[in-house]
């Protein structure tokens, strides 16, 4: 086991593994921009780093200079957590030419599941059913003739695509050009790669997504699928776990096929393979993140198991300690996403307590917003025996959540979960006006 973890992240997730860390007796380096000095991450970490300016670009995004820090202060391992470096090959391989663990999958595998057209092609083989779609497109006039050939709507994606970026639904011939032109762009800046794929749209769905931890032995199991059907402008709000339109003879077979291809993928880490389900109750796969899910969270409070932990155990070469049929999934849990509309200054915050309840987050008071980040300020979790009882202990909770002086989407999040078309589980990616 590793002595010493350097965390290569901000904000909530970097607090939530340093405080892993701290559970399992592993000390820990901060890194932080010049604008994230007195964050609470640096604070509650055993060292701490400068890595550069505010911008990301300028700090979080400086492979060079992260694994200097991790260097000079010791670390034996890195953890990405999610966005940021996450899922760089290079960041990867560079960590483990200076003898550092990279906490995640190799940079080959990386390389070769992140390519999301590509990965398509070897997923295929595997039993599951694929969204149909192309390979990586040479330029606009080759997308129009597949577009065309396919049949609109379609969908534009970016190949090294996440978090909802470089994301185009394309309805007409006439708009495939402007779409295009935004998602390569939109692309090239979030990833550094513009490459564009497309893929048939699949229309009304849901987007379920399966939890997947796969050690160096060979043993995978599938911690359950949660529901991400909640977003707005591909952007998630709310999840939960199990998913209300999953049954759960859907559920063993989906999860049979996905263990099955993740084997045959040769992946190990923590990974989450996404799907869409349609009307008709068919899944379909879209694609696999090799990286820690920002609603990791919805999970571990249904099964009990810790993620980061276990990904910090992979990577140190310890093996699963549990089998499929050990993963504890009754019950039910719901995460709802705090997000800042706008800058400003924490006069005062006050966390919902009681039995399962959650709230990750790096907020403390005097905490500023800043323009330079992505506007996650918490994840307000909640766990009980049934789903209508998670329900409301969720609504509860959203209502006893003070967070005074940044304006936040607390409102809103609670007139969704007093919506009728959620509280009946009878809601798609439509809810929010969306497609």
């Amino acid at each position: 086991m590793f002595s010493k973890i350097l965390v290569a992240n901000r904000g909530e997730i970097a607090v939530r593994i340093i405080r892993a860390c701290k559970e399992m007796g592993v000390s820990t380096v901060a890194v932080y921009s010049q604008a994230d000095r007195d964050a609470l991450h640096v604070a509650l970490a055993d060292q701490s780093c400068c890595v550069g300016g505010p911008e990301a670009a300028e700090s979080y995004l400086c492979a060079n200079q992260i694994v200097s820090a991790a260097l000079l202060t010791g670390a034996q391992a890195i953890h990405p957590g999610y966005g940021f470096l996450s899922e760089n090959a290079r960041f990867a391989r560079l960590c483990r030419k200076n003898g550092l663990v990279f906490i995640g999958p190799e940079p080959e595998s990386m390389e070769r599941l992140g390519d999301k057209a590509v990965l398509k092609e070897l997923v295929r083989d595997t039993g599951l059913a694929v969204i149909p779609g192309t390979k990586a497109l040479s330029g606009l006039p080759e997308a129009q003739k597949e577009a065309k050939k396919m049949g609109y709507p379609v969908m534009l994606k970016a190949c090294a695509g996440g978090g909802g970026r470089g994301i185009r639904l394309v309805r007409r011939e006439d708009e495939l050009e402007e779409a295009w032109n935004q998602a390569a762009g939109e692309a090239a800046g979030a990833f550094g790669d513009g490459s564009l794929y497309l893929e048939k749209y699949i229309f009304p769905a849901r987007h379920v997504e399966l939890q997947i931890l796969a050690d160096e032995q060979g043993n995978v199991v599938c911690l359950g699928e949660r529901d991400c059907s909640l977003q707005r402008r591909n952007q998630k709000l709310i999840e939960e776990t199990p998913s209300p339109a999953v049954g759960e003879e859907q559920r063993r077979e989906l999860i049979r096929l996905a263990t099955g291809a993740v084997k045959k993928l040769g992946y190990v880490g923590a990974g989450t393979l996404e799907f869409l389900l349609d009307r008709e109750g068919r899944f379909w796969f879209m694609e696999m993140n090799v990286r820690l899910q920002v609603e990791h969270c919805v999970t571990e409070m249904l099964t009990g198991i810790d993620l980061v932990k276990w990904q910090i155990r992979i990577a140190a070469g310890i093996p699963l300690a549990f089998s499929q049929e050990e993963v504890p999934m009754a019950g039910a849990a719901i995460e709802c996403r705090i997000n800042a509309r706008s800058c400003g200054t924490l006069r005062m915050l006050h966390v919902p307590g009681g039995p399962s309840v959650r709230f990750d987050t790096c907020l403390v008071e005097g905490t500023a917003v800043s323009p330079y980040y992505d506007s996650l300020l918490g994840k307000l979790i909640v766990f009980a025996g049934t789903r209508e009882e998670a329900l409301r202990k969720l609504r509860a909770s959203l209502c006893e959540l003070v967070i005074d002086g940044i304006p936040t989407n607390l409102e809103e999040q609670l007139r969704i979960v007093e919506d009728e078309r959620f509280t009946s589980g009878n809601y798609d990616l439509t809810f929010m006006g969306n497609g």
